[in-house]
């Protein structure tokens, strides 16, 4: 599997799906959405779960992404990986944007699909950009740039980034490892060996 490409196969969870009231665009749309934290890769029963909180137009995230690849491979069955919204806008313009195309993704099963070419793309994401990159992904969906421009989803990405800000993140990309937020070097090496202490710990509850 060539690095930097998460090509995960899944289960989305099409039962956690949650009607949420998109207003940003002022329509009162009120849809059924399956939010990004239903949406993991890897085993459902892994006794070790890590969150990633990032944005797509970051260069740090985006170096993350083979190391997590790296790390379901090598923790195959024991880890499960979610990617949660935390996008700069500050500083990156068209990270919101991006997220919100990836929930769009996920609502058609193409999450992953889309946040491979999100990332592969990352210096291009104007919304027609947007739309390529979606039908790449394998979503038909002929609504989709209206749904970009209505920001349907954009209270779908904002909640991530409460959700973010209540735990304290400020910069991206910030990780979870159950629960716990890891203050290490995001590399292979000290992520393996937080993931090796969490299963260490789970292993001497079931002793």
């Amino acid at each position: 599997m060539p690095q930097g490409h998460i090509l995960f196969s899944m289960r989305q969870g099409r039962d956690d799906r949650s009607v949420q009231p998109q207003d940003m665009s002022h329509k009162n749309k009120a849809i059924d959405i399956i939010p990004p934290k239903h949406i993991w890769v890897g085993d459902k029963s892994a006794p070790v779960s890590m969150v990633e909180f990032g944005d797509y137009e970051s260069e740090a995230c985006a170096k993350l992404q083979p190391v997590i690849e790296q790390l379901l491979q090598k923790f195959d069955g024991r880890l499960r990986f979610q990617f949660r919204h935390f996008p700069l806008t500050q500083v990156h313009q068209r990270a919101h944007k991006a997220a919100e195309a990836s929930v769009a993704a996920s609502q058609h099963g193409r999450f992953w699909e889309m946040h491979n070419l999100l990332f592969r793309h990352r210096r291009n994401l104007g919304s027609i950009s947007l739309r390529d990159y979606a039908m790449e992904a394998g979503v038909n969906d002929r609504n989709f740039i209206s749904n970009l421009t209505d920001s349907v989803f954009g209270w779908t990405v904002r909640a991530d980034l409460l959700e973010g800000l209540e735990l304290g993140v400020r910069a991206v990309p910030a990780i979870f490892i159950n629960g716990e937020r890891f203050t290490g070097v995001p590399n292979l090496a000290q992520l393996s060996k937080a993931v090796e202490a969490e299963l260490a710990k789970s292993k001497q509850k079931r002793a």
